[in-house]
């Protein structure tokens, strides 16, 4: 009985070590696709979440995401954009989205299915990053600064851009 307690306490321990944090433990959909991605999949990366939108006076940003992805993705860094139409900034077809991004930009960084970022009717992961960072996006280009143990370690409003000695700061003290 006491070797099957410990063999049980074992894994118990093994579980809660290699589990993935719970506000990565969503699934969603990849942009243009009918596929779906949990994000357990980025779990011991920092990341950084982005509500985008292809019609926004912040558009520009996704050069300045593109080159941060590009610095640090060899250091365990990704981007993830997630496209939004709470702010009526958005196209109404994702594969024009996909497009847009692709080819205005080079975005190669994850990009998702476009989902609500505010409110009741929010993606999940949305409500967890609210729940956890007391911050719901206010506009466009909202940022998330998550740990690789899947925390929510700092949030940027739209206005900071993502070459901005405060964003980079902050994403190299934790990389």
């Amino acid at each position: 009985m006491k070797k099957f307690l410990l063999t049980l306490f074992g894994l118990f321990l093994v579980h809660n070590i290699y589990a993935c944090p719970d506000l990565l433990n969503s699934d969603m959909r990849i942009l243009d696709s009918s596929d779906t991605q949990n994000l357990c999949t980025y779990e011991g990366k920092t990341l950084l979440v982005v509500n985008v939108a292809s019609r926004c006076g912040y558009t520009y940003q996704y050069s300045g995401l593109q080159n941060l992805y590009e610095k640090y993705k060899d250091d365990g860094f990704v981007v993830l954009g997630v496209p939004s139409r709470d702010f009526f900034q958005e196209y109404s077809k994702e594969s024009a989205v996909a497009e847009f991004c692709s080819t205005e930009y080079g975005v190669d960084f994850p990009m998702f299915a476009t989902v609500k970022v505010r409110g009741k009717k929010a993606h999940p992961f949305y409500k967890k990053l609210k729940e956890e960072s007391g911050v719901e996006p206010k506009w466009n280009f909202n940022k998330y600064l998550i740990s690789k143990d899947g925390k929510v370690v700092s949030t940027f409003k739209s206005g900071v851009r993502p070459d901005s000695v405060e964003l980079i700061s902050a994403i190299e003290k934790i990389l």
